[in-house]
């Protein structure tokens, strides 16, 4: 494995001195150390992996440095504007290393949403004629990779990538201290909505733990999984989703959402309010980090979500931060005409032997869709 005080010492040797990015589980340990090593302005947790290039363009810019860019390959589809459109060699020749965590690697046992993104990630690149490879798992062959990318990325101005296989990189914890807070367990408040919420009604529920901690709080009950969807993937889109289903649908649906993914594509609030769906109802369940891949933070405790969707139009804006305050403004948020949001503010992390769905992407969706009938 890689160790991680001689990687950035190479690529500080190498005049590489600012990183942007969106966590990874495979990257944990490199978002990890650069949160604990580096401050505020040589270090940016982006808010969508097309921001990222965003960010590391302007810092080119600005300094005519080489920046680097760290991303699950889920999140390339959020890069490929700006790849493509802005730091290409035929737009402003924008040169940049890119870290690539390669879920659903072939030939590896991986969740569902991941297993073609894994298939076709090298031929993403490829398609988009970015140089590409994958990293190696040994310290002094990494640096040497990444000393050549660098060479190359300043010879063309244009992108690299490295692909990074689940390993590659030794284990690096956060070592920043977090302020101990009072707020209830995610999966405490989940379950109390679910119990307060109407029985017929829909959940469209966000990527990562908050999709497993509803599957199981179902399974607890044993009230059944077909009123859920479990957005598997496509990070930052639960909402949508949502709109959709409340568009054309006389129930009341309701959005369980994440800190981290509504600030991917806060747009969204937006057209949810233009739209004004009354029965759409948006509950973001608030922890402060990406919690599902390693626990690094967000701005989310920095920012006022309903404050912020009430500025895009919703109705209503409603807190809590206890169980007692949910089983307090739980009921308004229902009898609310929507767009309506109710941020809860919850604890980071889940309990150890948390399990994952046990139906496929597809029995979900084919069992909803029998339940909208």
């Amino acid at each position: 494995m890689i160790e991680l005080k001689s990687f950035f010492k190479n690529l500080e040797s190498n005049d590489v001195n600012f990183y942007t990015g969106v966590p990874d589980s495979l990257l944990a340990s490199l978002s990890a150390y650069m949160f604990d090593n580096y401050p505020a302005d040589k270090h940016i947790i982006a808010s969508n992996e097309g921001a990222s290039v965003g960010l590391a363009s302007g810092y080119h810019l600005a300094t005519g440095l080489v920046p680097v860019v760290y991303m699950q390959n889920s999140g390339i589809g959020n890069a490929v504007n700006p790849l493509l459109s802005l730091a290409d060699e035929d737009v402003y020749k924008i040169p940049m290393i890119l870290f690539v965590g390669w879920r659903g690697e072939p030939g590896k046992k991986d969740e569902p949403q991941h297993v073609k993104q894994g298939k076709v990630s090298k031929d993403l690149f490829d398609a988009m004629q970015i140089p590409s490879e994958v990293l190696s798992a040994d310290t002094a062959e990494a640096n040497e990779q990444v000393k050549k990318a660098i060479a190359t990325c300043k010879e063309n101005s244009s992108p690299y990538v490295f692909l990074v296989k689940k390993g590659t990189f030794e284990t690096y914890k956060l070592a920043t201290k977090e302020a101990v807070n009072t707020y209830p367990e995610r999966e405490e408040a989940i379950e109390k909505v679910v119990e307060m919420i109407e029985e017929d009604s829909v959940v469209v529920s966000t990527t990562g733990k908050i999709s497993r901690e509803l599957f199981e709080i179902r399974e607890k009950h044993n009230t059944g999984h077909e009123k859920d969807f479990l957005t598997v993937g496509s990070m930052g889109h639960a909402s949508q989703i949502a709109m959709g289903v409340a568009m054309h649908s006389s129930k009341n649906v309701y959005c369980f959402d994440g800190d981290g993914a509504i600030i991917m594509h806060t747009g969204s609030f937006g057209i949810i309010a233009a739209a004004d769906c009354k029965n759409l109802k948006h509950i973001v369940f608030n922890n402060g980090s990406h919690d599902s891949v390693g626990g690094q933070p967000t701005i989310g405790f920095d920012i006022d979500f309903g404050q912020i969707a009430k500025g895009f139009g919703y109705k209503e804006a409603f807190f809590a931060d206890s169980i007692e305050s949910i089983e307090s403004v739980l009921p308004k948020l229902l009898a609310s005409d929507g767009p309506s949001i109710l941020e809860i503010r919850v604890k980071k992390g889940a309990r150890n032997d948390l399990g994952r769905p046990t139906t496929t992407p597809v029995e979900n969706k084919e069992n909803l869709m029998d339940f909208l009938k």
